[in-house]
């Protein structure tokens, strides 16, 4: 866990809660190491390898607003060690993360790795570029081959992240994992036919 992690995360009522329920003392060891903000190799690998995300953020009136973003593998960015991009694809004309971002730039991300029971989390803070008003963020940001309207990129700008436990992720895979896990014994079954064709024919 990243110290500022810590800091943005335990508000005074989540540190009350800790201590009421006896996880504060571990906390407090976590709080004291000084570890680094900046996004290593290992998590721009695991972001790049992503096809999906959850965005969080904070409406006016205070609601908490959580929404999925996909694409291609890969589609959410890493910029540089403190920023990830994104481009905006058209969807269903809401604007609600967008909206919010006018009022609250700030932004919460999970990103999740079912089939290997992986989780990160990120702090951010949110910049809206218009596609009209940042032509080469967004040539930077477009997925080849993927057809989708761009109506904007979407800097996120790193405030902390921590990995989080594994405990009760259900593995969930992909039609192409699945593909993946499956090739083997499918080579296998093809060579078993051949070999029970070539037997039959003698």
């Amino acid at each position: 866990m990243a110290k500022n992690y810590a800091e943005i995360a335990f508000t005074p009522a989540v540190r009350t809660e800790q201590e009421k329920h006896g996880s504060r003392r571990q906390y407090e060891r976590m709080e004291r190491l000084e570890r680094g903000t900046e996004l290593s190799f290992a998590e721009a690998d695991f972001i790049g390898g992503r096809d999906s995300f959850y965005l969080a953020s904070t409406g006016e009136n205070g609601y908490p607003y959580v929404q999925f973003r996909g694409g291609p593998p890969g589609f959410l960015r890493v910029l540089d060690a403190k920023t990830l991009g994104y481009a905006d694809f058209r969807g269903n004309l809401q604007y609600v993360s967008v909206g919010n971002f006018k009022t609250n730039n700030k932004a919460a991300l999970i990103l999740m790795d079912y089939p290997n029971r992986r989780r990160l989390k990120l702090y951010a803070n949110a910049e809206v570029r218009d596609a009209s008003e940042a032509p080469e963020l967004v040539e930077k940001l477009t997925v080849e081959g993927y057809n989708a309207k761009i109506e904007r990129a979407v800097l996120l700008h790193i405030e902390a992240f921590d990995w989080n436990c594994p405990q009760h992720i259900t593995p969930r895979y992909t039609m192409a994992e699945i593909a993946d896990i499956l090739a083997p014994f499918r080579e296998e079954i093809r060579r078993l036919e051949k070999e029970n064709e070539r037997l039959k024919a003698k």
